[in-house]
């Protein structure tokens, strides 16, 4: 399917233009490229700050683009049996899973060390 050029929830920034050879220009944002899983640093701990008292195991430092990260997630959570998610560079998965995580992360190849 072709990019529509009359998009309008892509130039939301921008109220009315009189001209009529105004091109709207949109912000591409890059996103880092993927660093293969010898190079990548991550860290595993465990959160609870703000999740109503429940604990959830972070992986913090990955690095490369956002497909790859949920790739990564949902087989860490397929391994884990739980559910969790996949944003802003980390991978969030459900309960105190930091040995398990750190095993099976080592096990695909990540330098992976357990946090606080």
């Amino acid at each position: 399917m072709a990019k529509n050029d009359n998009d309008w929830k892509s130039r939301l920034g921008v109220v009315y233009s009189t001209d009529p050879s105004y091109q709207y220009e949109r912000a591409e944002t890059e996103e880092a490229a993927l660093l293969p899983p010898d190079k990548q640093r991550l860290v595993v701990r465990l959160d609870r700050r703000q999740r109503a008292g429940k604990q959830v195991t972070l992986v913090e430092g990955f690095v490369g683009p956002a497909d790859d990260l949920a790739e990564l997630a949902k087989a860490l959570k397929t391994k884990c049996g739980v559910g969790g998610t996949a944003k802003d560079g980390e991978i969030t998965v459900q309960g105190d899973l930091r040995d398990k995580v750190t095993a099976l992360l080592v096990g695909m190849g990540y330098h992976a060390k357990r946090g606080n």
